[in-house]
């Protein structure tokens, strides 16, 4: 008997604990997930304005083909296979824009195929 109520206590304290860890809001220093799309010859959005030393995801998704998700400054070097959707992690210490390329040739207008990440 004793064991069976040492045992409603322990599970009673684990499911409060579960219940109140799954009410908890999100920890102020998670970071602000941004998604970005990729397709023939575009990033959509064009420009994404963050803060210095924020930390951001982006969840990089591309629409059609194989693309490539490349900034040398912000240190990232993605492929993005079709219909698959990759975290890219950042945070930038020092103001500035930060250009990002699509470094797979993915046809005639590849060369346009860019965007900027704005560190304010």
């Amino acid at each position: 008997m004793k064991n069976a109520l040492r045992f409603l206590a322990i599970a009673s304290v684990v499911a409060a604990t579960a219940a109140a860890v799954a009410s908890a809001p999100a920890r102020a220093d998670a970071p602000r997930v941004i998604p970005v799309a990729a397709r023939r010859f575009e990033f959509e959005p064009k420009e994404i304005h963050v803060k210095k030393g924020e930390s951001v995801v982006l969840e990089v998704t591309s629409q059609d083909v194989t693309h490539g998700f490349f900034s040398r400054k912000l240190g990232f070097d993605e492929d993005l296979a079709p219909g698959k959707t990759v975290r890219v992690p950042i945070r930038a210490d020092e103001a500035g824009p930060y250009l990002v390329l699509c470094d797979h040739y993915c046809g005639s207008g590849h060369g346009g195929m860019k965007m900027t990440i704005v560190v304010e």
